[in-house]
Protein backbone atom coordinates (compact mmCIF):
# COMPACT_ATOMS: atom_id res chain seq x y z
CA UNK A 1 0.00 0.00 0.00
CA UNK A 2 0.29 3.66 -0.43
CA UNK A 3 3.08 5.33 1.91
CA UNK A 4 0.76 7.56 4.34
CA UNK A 5 3.24 10.07 6.25
CA UNK A 6 0.14 11.58 8.64
CA UNK A 7 0.57 8.43 10.01
CA UNK A 8 -2.87 7.07 11.78
CA UNK A 9 -5.48 8.93 13.40
CA UNK A 10 -4.52 7.84 17.06
CA UNK A 11 -1.75 9.75 16.65
CA UNK A 12 -2.56 12.90 15.06
CA UNK A 13 -5.22 12.81 18.26
CA UNK A 14 -2.41 12.23 21.35
CA UNK A 15 -0.62 15.49 19.54
CA UNK A 16 -4.14 17.67 19.87
CA UNK A 17 -4.66 19.75 22.77
CA UNK A 18 -6.23 18.07 25.61
CA UNK A 19 -5.59 14.84 23.22
CA UNK A 20 -9.43 15.49 21.54
CA UNK A 21 -10.05 17.00 18.01
CA UNK A 22 -12.18 19.80 17.24
CA UNK A 23 -15.92 18.81 16.23
CA UNK A 24 -15.46 20.33 13.39
CA UNK A 25 -12.58 17.91 12.49
CA UNK A 26 -14.20 15.01 13.52
CA UNK A 27 -17.10 16.01 11.66
CA UNK A 28 -14.56 15.54 8.53
CA UNK A 29 -12.77 12.48 9.42
CA UNK A 30 -16.06 10.49 10.17
CA UNK A 31 -17.68 11.52 7.52
CA UNK A 32 -14.49 10.03 5.13
CA UNK A 33 -14.75 6.80 7.37
CA UNK A 34 -18.73 6.51 6.77
CA UNK A 35 -18.12 6.02 3.53
CA UNK A 36 -15.19 3.83 3.54
CA UNK A 37 -17.37 2.01 5.21
CA UNK A 38 -20.40 1.97 2.91
CA UNK A 39 -18.13 1.00 0.30
CA UNK A 40 -17.47 -1.76 2.20
CA UNK A 41 -20.58 -2.75 2.93
CA UNK A 42 -21.80 -2.33 -0.98
CA UNK A 43 -18.74 -4.95 -1.33
CA UNK A 44 -19.97 -7.00 1.15
CA UNK A 45 -17.48 -6.63 3.35
CA UNK A 46 -18.09 -5.80 6.94
CA UNK A 47 -15.25 -4.41 8.26
CA UNK A 48 -14.86 -5.35 12.54
CA UNK A 49 -11.77 -3.54 13.08
CA UNK A 50 -12.45 0.11 13.32
CA UNK A 51 -10.39 2.52 15.49
CA UNK A 52 -8.27 5.12 15.09
CA UNK A 53 -5.11 2.80 15.11
CA UNK A 54 -6.27 1.75 11.44
CA UNK A 55 -7.36 4.96 9.75
CA UNK A 56 -4.34 6.78 8.12
CA UNK A 57 -3.87 9.90 7.03
CA UNK A 58 -2.60 10.38 3.29
CA UNK A 59 -0.26 13.54 2.25
CA UNK A 60 -3.09 15.57 1.28
CA UNK A 61 -4.95 15.08 4.99
CA UNK A 62 -7.31 12.71 3.70
CA UNK A 63 -7.83 9.66 5.47
CA UNK A 64 -8.20 5.66 4.32
CA UNK A 65 -8.71 2.55 5.85
CA UNK A 66 -6.46 -0.43 6.73
CA UNK A 67 -6.07 -3.68 8.36
CA UNK A 68 -8.71 -5.99 6.84
CA UNK A 69 -7.37 -9.49 8.67
CA UNK A 70 -10.68 -9.42 11.00
CA UNK A 71 -13.27 -8.48 8.25
CA UNK A 72 -16.24 -10.84 7.39
CA UNK A 73 -17.08 -11.23 3.64
CA UNK A 74 -20.51 -11.77 2.71
CA UNK A 75 -23.26 -11.57 0.25
CA UNK A 76 -25.25 -7.87 -0.09
CA UNK A 77 -27.86 -7.07 -2.66
CA UNK A 78 -27.57 -3.23 -3.36
CA UNK A 79 -30.91 -1.79 -3.93
CA UNK A 80 -32.54 1.80 -4.70
CA UNK A 81 -35.45 2.72 -2.61
CA UNK A 82 -37.08 5.22 -4.79
CA UNK A 83 -39.43 8.31 -3.66
CA UNK A 84 -42.60 9.33 -5.12
CA UNK A 85 -42.53 12.75 -6.35
CA UNK A 86 -43.81 15.95 -4.43
CA UNK A 87 -46.58 15.99 -6.72
CA UNK A 88 -48.58 13.45 -5.22
CA UNK A 89 -47.98 15.68 -1.71
CA UNK A 90 -49.44 18.58 -3.24
CA UNK A 91 -52.68 16.62 -4.92
CA UNK A 92 -54.24 16.22 -1.27
CA UNK A 93 -54.76 19.95 -0.81
CA UNK A 94 -53.52 22.52 1.98
CA UNK A 95 -54.51 21.98 5.29
CA UNK A 96 -53.46 24.02 8.61
CA UNK A 97 -52.47 20.59 10.34
CA UNK A 98 -49.03 19.36 10.71
CA UNK A 99 -48.26 17.16 7.96
CA UNK A 100 -45.86 14.94 8.78
CA UNK A 101 -45.50 11.26 6.96
CA UNK A 102 -43.19 8.87 8.42
CA UNK A 103 -40.83 6.86 5.87
CA UNK A 104 -43.25 4.02 4.86
CA UNK A 105 -40.88 1.89 3.00
CA UNK A 106 -37.58 1.64 4.45
CA UNK A 107 -37.28 -2.82 3.34
CA UNK A 108 -34.46 -2.90 0.96
CA UNK A 109 -37.04 -5.30 -1.20
CA UNK A 110 -39.00 -2.41 -1.76
CA UNK A 111 -38.26 -0.59 -5.26
CA UNK A 112 -41.38 0.32 -6.33
CA UNK A 113 -41.76 4.03 -7.17
CA UNK A 114 -45.08 4.20 -5.27
CA UNK A 115 -43.16 3.55 -1.70
CA UNK A 116 -43.35 7.20 0.06
CA UNK A 117 -40.28 7.87 2.43
CA UNK A 118 -40.30 11.37 3.01
CA UNK A 119 -37.57 12.69 5.68
CA UNK A 120 -38.86 15.53 7.01
CA UNK A 121 -42.10 17.36 8.16
CA UNK A 122 -43.83 20.11 6.69
CA UNK A 123 -46.13 22.29 8.96
CA UNK A 124 -47.82 25.46 8.79
CA UNK A 125 -45.96 28.89 9.29
CA UNK A 126 -47.90 30.91 12.45
CA UNK A 127 -46.67 33.83 11.06
CA UNK A 128 -45.78 34.97 7.71
CA UNK A 129 -45.88 38.72 6.22
CA UNK A 130 -45.60 37.06 2.39
CA UNK A 131 -48.35 37.55 0.61
CA UNK A 132 -50.49 34.06 -0.79
CA UNK A 133 -49.11 34.77 -4.25
CA UNK A 134 -45.83 34.59 -3.08
CA UNK A 135 -45.71 31.54 -0.86
CA UNK A 136 -48.01 30.26 -3.43
CA UNK A 137 -44.59 30.56 -6.41
CA UNK A 138 -42.63 29.20 -3.66
CA UNK A 139 -44.57 26.40 -3.05
CA UNK A 140 -44.57 25.59 -7.03
CA UNK A 141 -41.14 25.73 -7.54
CA UNK A 142 -40.67 22.96 -4.67
CA UNK A 143 -43.06 20.75 -6.69
CA UNK A 144 -40.73 20.79 -9.15
CA UNK A 145 -37.64 19.19 -7.59
CA UNK A 146 -38.78 15.57 -7.52
CA UNK A 147 -37.06 13.37 -4.49
CA UNK A 148 -33.66 11.80 -5.34
CA UNK A 149 -34.16 7.96 -4.84
CA UNK A 150 -31.94 6.18 -1.45
CA UNK A 151 -28.74 3.88 -2.32
CA UNK A 152 -29.19 1.13 0.58
CA UNK A 153 -26.30 -1.34 0.73
CA UNK A 154 -26.38 -2.83 3.87
CA UNK A 155 -25.87 -6.52 4.02
CA UNK A 156 -27.92 -7.11 6.63
CA UNK A 157 -28.20 -11.17 6.16
CA UNK A 158 -24.85 -11.58 7.58
CA UNK A 159 -24.33 -13.26 10.59
CA UNK A 160 -20.96 -14.34 12.25
CA UNK A 161 -20.41 -15.92 15.42
CA UNK A 162 -16.64 -15.23 15.50
CA UNK A 163 -15.29 -13.21 18.89
CA UNK A 164 -13.12 -10.85 16.64
CA UNK A 165 -12.51 -7.01 17.57
CA UNK A 166 -10.58 -4.70 20.07
CA UNK A 167 -11.84 -4.75 23.00
CA UNK A 168 -12.43 -1.17 23.54
CA UNK A 169 -14.59 -1.21 20.46
CA UNK A 170 -16.45 -4.52 20.54
CA UNK A 171 -20.08 -4.56 20.40
CA UNK A 172 -22.57 -5.97 22.92
CA UNK A 173 -23.59 -9.28 20.02
CA UNK A 174 -20.12 -10.12 20.10
CA UNK A 175 -19.32 -9.73 23.42
CA UNK A 176 -22.46 -12.48 24.33
CA UNK A 177 -21.84 -14.71 21.28
CA UNK A 178 -25.36 -14.48 20.42
CA UNK A 179 -24.22 -13.90 16.67
CA UNK A 180 -23.72 -10.50 15.08
CA UNK A 181 -24.03 -8.75 11.44
CA UNK A 182 -23.41 -5.85 9.73
CA UNK A 183 -24.55 -3.52 13.01
CA UNK A 184 -20.94 -4.26 14.37
CA UNK A 185 -19.55 -1.73 12.06
CA UNK A 186 -21.95 1.24 12.90
CA UNK A 187 -21.47 0.46 16.98
CA UNK A 188 -17.45 0.54 16.49
CA UNK A 189 -18.67 4.26 14.33
CA UNK A 190 -20.25 5.41 17.57
CA UNK A 191 -17.07 4.53 19.73
CA UNK A 192 -14.94 5.75 16.94
CA UNK A 193 -16.90 9.12 16.79
CA UNK A 194 -16.93 9.28 20.84
CA UNK A 195 -13.27 8.94 20.86
CA UNK A 196 -12.05 11.70 18.69
CA UNK A 197 -14.54 13.84 20.39
CA UNK A 198 -13.54 13.23 24.19
CA UNK A 199 -10.45 11.56 23.99
CA UNK A 200 -10.92 8.44 25.42
CA UNK A 201 -13.60 5.76 24.95
CA UNK A 202 -17.08 5.24 26.72
CA UNK A 203 -16.98 1.85 28.27
CA UNK A 204 -13.24 1.24 28.95
CA UNK A 205 -12.65 -0.30 32.28
CA UNK A 206 -9.80 -0.83 34.53
CA UNK A 207 -8.65 -4.54 32.36
CA UNK A 208 -10.21 -6.53 29.64
CA UNK A 209 -12.79 -8.01 31.52
CA UNK A 210 -13.62 -5.18 33.31
CA UNK A 211 -13.97 -3.33 29.71
CA UNK A 212 -16.52 -6.15 28.44
CA UNK A 213 -18.63 -5.90 31.65
CA UNK A 214 -19.29 -2.22 30.82
CA UNK A 215 -19.86 -2.50 27.40
CA UNK A 216 -22.61 -5.07 28.08
CA UNK A 217 -23.88 -3.63 31.57
CA UNK A 218 -23.10 -0.20 31.89
CA UNK A 219 -24.97 3.11 30.08
CA UNK A 220 -23.76 5.39 27.96
CA UNK A 221 -22.00 8.88 30.00
CA UNK A 222 -20.83 11.70 28.51
CA UNK A 223 -18.06 13.92 30.35
CA UNK A 224 -18.93 17.32 30.98
CA UNK A 225 -15.31 18.15 29.16
CA UNK A 226 -15.03 19.08 26.33
CA UNK A 227 -18.28 20.57 25.76
CA UNK A 228 -19.87 18.91 22.32
CA UNK A 229 -23.09 19.84 20.54
CA UNK A 230 -26.35 18.51 20.88
CA UNK A 231 -26.53 16.44 17.43
CA UNK A 232 -22.79 15.05 18.16
CA UNK A 233 -24.41 13.25 21.22
CA UNK A 234 -27.54 12.48 19.36
CA UNK A 235 -26.05 10.55 16.61
CA UNK A 236 -23.82 9.03 19.53
CA UNK A 237 -26.51 8.11 21.45
CA UNK A 238 -28.07 6.82 18.29
CA UNK A 239 -25.29 4.27 17.38
CA UNK A 240 -24.75 3.08 20.72
CA UNK A 241 -27.67 1.24 21.43
CA UNK A 242 -26.42 -2.25 22.92
CA UNK A 243 -29.39 -3.68 20.41
CA UNK A 244 -28.38 -4.10 17.21
CA UNK A 245 -32.06 -4.23 16.37
CA UNK A 246 -32.50 -1.05 17.74
CA UNK A 247 -29.60 0.90 16.56
CA UNK A 248 -29.20 3.58 13.89
CA UNK A 249 -28.37 2.47 10.35
CA UNK A 250 -29.38 -1.53 11.08
CA UNK A 251 -31.60 -1.32 8.24
CA UNK A 252 -30.79 1.49 5.68
CA UNK A 253 -27.19 1.73 6.55
CA UNK A 254 -24.34 4.94 6.29
CA UNK A 255 -27.70 6.55 3.94
CA UNK A 256 -29.43 6.66 7.62
CA UNK A 257 -26.27 8.30 9.30
CA UNK A 258 -26.03 10.69 6.44
CA UNK A 259 -29.00 12.09 6.71
CA UNK A 260 -28.12 13.20 10.79
CA UNK A 261 -28.41 16.67 11.64
CA UNK A 262 -24.55 16.31 13.01
CA UNK A 263 -23.50 16.12 8.97
CA UNK A 264 -25.41 19.23 7.98
CA UNK A 265 -23.73 21.15 5.72
CA UNK A 266 -21.72 18.04 4.59
CA UNK A 267 -21.36 17.62 0.66
CA UNK A 268 -20.89 13.98 0.18
CA UNK A 269 -20.48 13.97 -3.35
CA UNK A 270 -17.26 16.53 -3.17
CA UNK A 271 -16.08 15.78 0.32
CA UNK A 272 -12.60 14.57 -1.90
CA UNK A 273 -12.45 17.73 -2.19
CA UNK A 274 -12.97 19.88 0.97
CA UNK A 275 -9.69 20.96 2.73
CA UNK A 276 -8.65 18.47 5.45
CA UNK A 277 -8.35 19.94 9.01
CA UNK A 278 -4.57 18.66 8.90
CA UNK A 279 -1.94 18.82 6.15
CA UNK A 280 0.88 16.51 7.09
CA UNK A 281 4.26 17.95 6.81
CA UNK A 282 6.66 16.63 3.49
CA UNK A 283 9.02 14.12 4.91
CA UNK A 284 12.39 15.34 4.20
CA UNK A 285 15.04 12.74 3.16
CA UNK A 286 18.56 13.25 3.72
CA UNK A 287 20.40 13.06 0.17
CA UNK A 288 22.12 9.49 -0.55
CA UNK A 289 24.53 11.11 -2.91
CA UNK A 290 25.63 13.95 -0.32
CA UNK A 291 28.14 14.43 1.98
CA UNK A 292 27.15 12.16 4.53
CA UNK A 293 26.54 9.51 2.38
CA UNK A 294 30.23 9.62 1.40
CA UNK A 295 31.94 10.02 4.70
CA UNK A 296 32.87 6.44 5.78
CA UNK A 297 33.17 7.53 9.64
CA UNK A 298 29.92 8.63 10.11
CA UNK A 299 28.04 5.11 9.51
CA UNK A 300 27.63 3.07 13.06
CA UNK A 301 27.96 -0.42 13.76
CA UNK A 302 26.32 -2.88 11.86
CA UNK A 303 25.90 -0.06 8.84
CA UNK A 304 27.55 -0.44 5.32
CA UNK A 305 27.76 2.80 2.92
CA UNK A 306 28.01 2.75 -0.85
CA UNK A 307 28.15 5.14 -3.56
CA UNK A 308 24.40 5.81 -3.93
CA UNK A 309 22.53 3.72 -0.99
CA UNK A 310 22.95 2.99 2.92
CA UNK A 311 22.69 -1.08 3.89
CA UNK A 312 21.60 -1.71 7.53
CA UNK A 313 21.91 -5.26 8.62
CA UNK A 314 19.38 -6.34 11.31
CA UNK A 315 20.50 -9.14 13.53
Amino acid sequence: MEFCPGGDLHTLRQRQRGKHFTEQAVKFYVAEVLLALEYLHMLGIIYRDLKPENVLVREDGHIMLSDFDLSLRCSVNPTIIKTASSESESSRGNSNEVDCVQPTCIEPSCIQPSCVAPTTCFGPRLFSSKSKKERKQKQDIGNQVTPLPELIVEPTEARSMSFVGTHEYLAPEIIKGEGHGSAVDWWTFGIFLYELLFGKTPFKGSGNRATLFNVVGQPLRFPESPVVSFSARDLIRGLLVKEPQHRLAYKRGATEIKQHPFFEGVNWALIRCATPPEIPKPVELEPVNGPAASTSNKFGPGQKGSHNYLEFDFF
